[in-house]
């Protein structure tokens, strides 16, 4: 059965809009050379050495690695196409600011920042564009697990008579692994010969959600239970790096949040916990304390009750409520991080007395300590941090699509969205 991969035929479907050439083509020409050109009233200057030039180039630069970061991030699900250009036009030309400034290579501002705004402006266009043509239709072919789909949300027309479906933009989803009959078997194999695409109904809902539900755990891009382990290398590699650029900066204002959570209650102002992390093992994780001191618990089910946190939990101080919103708690995790304990980003770590308790209840949990824990993570800036049963479910097929699409672009995006959620305090508790 010839099937190709959902998210780029969803998202990213060859066309004349959507072509990667045209796109850039059109923002360098339309939103860099134009706006210098008209900028100095028909006059060539950029033409000649100098920080005019300088800038165009830079511009330029900027522009292909913008467009090329936001259409390999809109191949993620839950991902808004207009909302994710902003903040890559934003970065791609920052980082190319802070690269100029480095190299102390002579710029102009005024070019530098028309010609953003403008690519900006272009590419936004495109995106528009695109929604606009956006014609997929998927067509149902009824038995198995696909009902799961329509509970999902998920709309689709049922296929009541094996007969190729007709018209631009059908595809064709199934559960491939029931037993559908000779005439139906006939028609999908008709269809993948024909070009139009055949899904299995899992590809199509973690296309769709950014879940995965793992049934069997052979279940993910490798068909192994192993993540990607040259990426895992490297990842530990620009973990501890990142650590040792930001630690000398934020240094101070560390110093200053544990000061404000002395003086508003008693107590230390770090708190420390054990939790469940790489490949199960136990570590203490080191956050800044937001809550008030309370007795140790004995019984588990005690301290399992005290490791979770409510909706206006009382416990949690003025200081410790704005530490959670701004997610400036998290940061003592650095230690962490350096140790090889957890990276930046990665499944949250549970209290050891709550993995214990998921472990019991939920199959498959375990593995999600095949990675190491982070700060910020794909359930995280979906969900939220939750604690039932229900909700951690739900969170844990969040956890295994990351494993399953484990790469730096997918960490590249949590990046973007955990922006966001600072910003915004989505999910604080």
């Amino acid at each position: 059965m010839l099937m190709a991969a959902p998210n780029r035929l969803i998202q990213d479907r060859r066309s004349f809009i959507r072509s990667f050439t045209v796109q850039v083509c059109a923002c360098i020409v339309l939103g860099s050379v134009v706006p210098t050109f008209f900028y100095f009233g028909g006059n060539a200057p950029f033409l000649q050495p100098g920080p005019i030039k300088h800038s165009l180039i830079a511009s330029i630069i900027a522009t292909i690695a913008a467009i090329f970061f936001a259409r390999r991030v809109n191949i993620y699900p839950g991902v808004k196409q207009y909302g994710t250009v902003i903040p890559t036009f934003v970065s791609s030309f920052g980082i190319v600011a802070m690269g100029i400034l480095a190299l102390r290579i002579e710029y102009s501002i005024p070019v530098f920042g028309i010609n953003a705004f403008w690519s900006t402006v272009i590419f936004l266009c495109f995106v528009g564009l695109d929604a606009r043509s956006d014609d997929n239709v998927f067509y149902a072919v009824r038995g198995g697990r696909i009902e799961r789909l329509g509970q999902m949300g998920l709309k689709t027309v049922p296929l009541r008579e094996p007969i190729l479906p007709t018209g631009q933009g059908a595809m064709i989803v199934a559960d491939l692994h029931h037993d559908h009959g000779p005439d139906w078997e006939a028609m999908l194999a008709r269809a993948a010969l024909a070009g139009i695409p055949v899904f299995h109904f899992k590809q199509v809902y973690e296309a769709a959600t950014g879940k995965v539900q793992v049934e069997h755990l052979s279940e993910n891009s490798f068909g192994s239970l192993l993540p990607n382990m040259s990426f895992l290398r490297a990842k530990r590699v620009v973990d501890a790096l990142l650590v040792l650029a930001l630690a000398p900066l934020l240094l101070a204002p560390m110093l200053l949040v544990a000061l404000f959570i002395k003086l508003e209650s008693p107590g230390p102002a770090l708190f420390r916990q054990y939790r469940s992390g790489y490949r199960g093992l136990p570590f203490k994780v080191a956050k800044f304390r937001t809550m008030r001191t309370e007795s140790l618990s004995t019984s588990e089910d005690e301290r399992r009750a005290s490791a979770m946190t409510n909706d206006n939990d009382p416990r949690i101080t003025r200081v410790g409520g704005f530490l959670r919103r701004t997610r400036i708690d998290e940061l003592p995790q650095m230690w962490n991080i350096l140790l090889g304990q957890m990276s930046w980003i990665g499944p949250r770590p549970e209290a050891v007395d709550l993995a214990n308790w998921y472990r019991r209840e939920i199959p498959f949990y375990d593995y999600r300590h095949i990675v190491r824990p982070g700060i910020t993570g794909w359930a995280q800036v979906n969900q939220g941090h939750v604690t039932d049963l229900h909700d951690i479910d739900d969170k844990l097929q969040y956890d295994f699509y990351y494993i399953k699409n484990f790469s730096y672009w997918l960490d590249l995006l949590i990046l973007a969205r955990t922006a966001f959620v600072v910003l915004s305090g989505h999910g604080a508790r």
